[in-house]
């Protein structure tokens, strides 16, 4: 099933922009329901609905593959981990993950969901067929940010859980299904964005 673009663009930058859209936004939305179309045209629209609620949250509503902390290039991404680090504020990092290995490569969150860690970047990788261990970067480029996108929240890969878990013809836990991704952290808040997503997609194929 396509989707009425112009009815969604519309339903969605009343209800998730403001009023307003701009045109990376636009890009970025467009790349997720392209990818949707090609490969999930029946699936659950919840689906649908709740990845694009994701990234509306982990990108800053940007809907573009952003990196941790959201600096322009590596080296400062890499200086503001280490001084939250340093000021206590990542209580839960143990190995500081983001500093460049023996080769150079730095393993710092990116993508439209951050991934991080050399072995989630290795799985990705295998799971994807895309080379993230040779060029971890290219976790930023759109068409690779929205396939891990979709394989990680489809298939469990970030955390163990996936959406078929949270959303089945016998329930639809919104708030739940933060889990996928990072525990309860904004939960509910990600929930919102989902319901008000899946109105909109729901308008645009003709749901009302």
């Amino acid at each position: 099933m396509t989707f009425d673009r112009p009815v969604f663009f519309k339903a969605v930058r009343g209800s998730l922009f403001g009023g307003r859209l701009q045109a990376k936004q636009v890009a970025g939305l467009t790349a997720i329901l392209d990818r949707w179309e090609r490969g999930n045209p029946r699936a659950d629209h919840r689906y649908l609905a709740y990845m694009l609620a994701t990234a509306h949250h982990e990108t800053g509503r940007t809907m573009q593959p952003v990196r941790e902390t959201f600096a322009a290039d590596d080296e400062e991404a890499i200086r503001r981990l280490d001084r939250a680090l340093s000021a206590g504020k990542l209580p839960s990092v143990s190995v500081p993950y983001w500093r460049r290995d023996g080769e150079g490569k730095s393993w710092l969150g990116r993508g439209l969901v951050q991934l991080t860690h050399r072995a989630n970047y290795a799985r990705m990788a295998q799971m994807t067929g895309i080379d993230l261990l040779s060029e971890p970067q290219r976790a930023i480029e759109m068409e690779v940010a929205v396939e891990i996108l979709f394989c990680g929240m489809e298939t469990g890969a970030f955390t163990g859980k996936r959406l078929a878990d949270y959303f089945t013809a016998a329930k639809s836990d919104w708030t739940g299904a933060r889990r996928i991704i990072n525990g309860r952290d904004r939960a509910a808040l990600v929930a919102d964005y989902g319901r008000l997503y899946l109105g909109a997609i729901n308008r645009a194929a003709g749901g009302g």
